[in-house]
């Protein structure tokens, strides 16, 4: 009877190893990489807007080139100036003016009116921008996917419509910034409990980080006696009845 070579028992398990361990250290690894090179491609990005101003300034300047990161102060001094005026009395009136300069400007009022309302919405503080995180029905019917509440519908289109509509917007994988812009019948989507946070995760992985079962940690605190109370806001989209099976979307 042929004796097994150790040899090669050896070898199969030194490299199952080496594969192992690369692989954990590439899932280690990949988040704090990904991160750095975000940082340092937005660091250097808004550096180079005004790095320029500081090529004639000689002390400024290292091998002919300005100093690393004076351009990114610069901008951050600016937009540090331009709030401090914003919050003084003459200030805001001078920001009106120009305001209303830009506002009788076909094409740049509507460029203007869509930044303003698009960074008062994320900036503003008044409410978040992504209310819920819902199911909606898409691109067919069975077929779901991950969406966020961001408005109800503009009153002509629930006008014209003669239903119910609110606004969505439905990320894509892995790239969450991009997307569409749905207009559904509110019966038709399903509120979830999930944060937007943990909805981005599980768009941003394919699927693959599951966030925990709100409802079930719930149920599994009252059993044991534990405080079931609620401390976040009240769904927008609350008080509402949902389909169970919501309409195919054509």
């Amino acid at each position: 009877m042929n004796k097994p070579d150790l040899r090669n028992i050896d070898s199969r398990g030194f490299f199952s190893k080496l594969r192992l361990y690369f692989f954990t250290g590439l899932v280690a690894l990949a988040p704090v990489v990904v991160t750095a090179y975000i940082l340092w491609y937005l660091f250097f990005t808004v550096d180079n807007w005004l790095n320029g101003i500081y090529d004639s300034v000689p002390f400024l300047t290292v091998g002919g080139r300005p100093i690393p990161g004076l351009g990114f102060l610069t901008v951050v001094l600016l937009v540090i100036l331009a709030g401090v005026i914003a919050r003084n009395i003459i200030g805001s009136q001078i920001l009106k003016a120009t305001e209303s300069q830009f506002t009788r400007l076909p094409l740049v009022r509507s460029i203007y009116n869509g930044a303003k309302q698009l960074t008062q919405a994320i900036f503003g503080g008044k409410r978040a921008l992504f209310q819920q995180v819902v199911l909606v029905p898409f691109p067919t019917r069975g077929v779901y996917a991950i969406a966020f509440y961001t408005s109800d519908a503009a009153p002509e289109i629930a006008r014209k419509t003669a239903d119910d509509m609110v606004s969505v917007f439905l990320p894509t994988t892995p790239n969450p910034t991009s997307g569409y812009m749905l207009i559904v019948r509110r019966a038709d989507i399903i509120p979830l409990d999930m944060t937007v946070e943990e909805a981005v995760k599980l768009v941003i992985s394919g699927g693959a980080v599951i966030p925990d079962d709100r409802a079930m940690q719930m149920m599994a605190d009252a059993a044991q006696g534990k405080s079931v109370a609620d401390d976040s806001p009240v769904s927008p989209l609350s008080n509402v009845e949902y389909a169970k099976e919501p309409n195919s979307v054509n």
